[in-house]
């Protein structure tokens, strides 16, 4: 599966510190995404979420310097900021390891390997959080079966003949459910990544 792109309208939206709703809506994939990160590199649970907030900020402060039509893909970039965000705060003897006042600039000139195996955490953490918001938005467009027939069968990895005996359908209408969800859920990120409205 490939690595969905953060679409360049939303980013563009980002320049604008004011608009709450592009914020928030980032903030919602990228953050949890930031502190699975820390936490897998060896981060207590506190420091991961005020990392996570320092990288947030630090990129706030220097968005509308990205370059869309640059070298480096958005993934890329903000790639680069939280892994050497996370090394600093590995490396640092305080108590209060996400504390500080790295700016992007710093971040982002302490480079890592970009083919190493924290392009694959970050690729994997990346489809779980946009897979997860998705699945939020599309939720509530369902029955609880029809649901429960798609997360059993696409996310538990339950067979669907066992599925279907505890939800009382047959093997056909799980098998049904499930691909009505997954395309509402593909649709719903292949929005996110071209930028329109659902």
């Amino acid at each position: 599966m490939k690595l969905p792109d953060t679409q360049n309208s939303l980013i563009a939206r980002l320049g604008d510190t004011a608009d709450a709703e592009a914020w928030s809506e980032f903030s919602q994939v990228y953050r949890p995404l930031i502190v699975r990160m820390g936490l897998a590199k060896g981060l207590q649970r506190a420091d991961a979420e005020d990392l996570a907030q320092t990288i947030l900020v630090s990129i706030s402060g220097a968005i509308d310097r990205w370059q869309p039509d640059g070298p480096a893909k958005f993934r890329t970039w903000l790639k680069r900021i939280a892994d050497n965000a996370i090394l600093n705060a590995l490396t640092r003897k305080k108590p209060d390891l996400a504390a500080g006042s790295t700016s992007v600039d710093q971040l982002l000139n302490n480079s890592l390997r970009p083919d190493g195996p924290d392009t694959k955490l970050l690729q994997l953490e990346y489809r779980r959080e946009i897979f997860h918001w998705a699945a939020k938005r599309i939720r509530d467009e369902f029955t609880e079966t029809t649901w429960q027939a798609f997360w059993l069968t696409a996310v538990e990895a339950q067979p669907a003949e066992a599925v279907g005996q505890t939800l009382g359908r047959n093997r056909g209408s799980i098998y049904a459910a499930k691909s009505r969800v997954m395309s509402r859920l593909l649709k719903q990120i292949d929005q996110f990544e071209t930028g329109e409205s659902s």
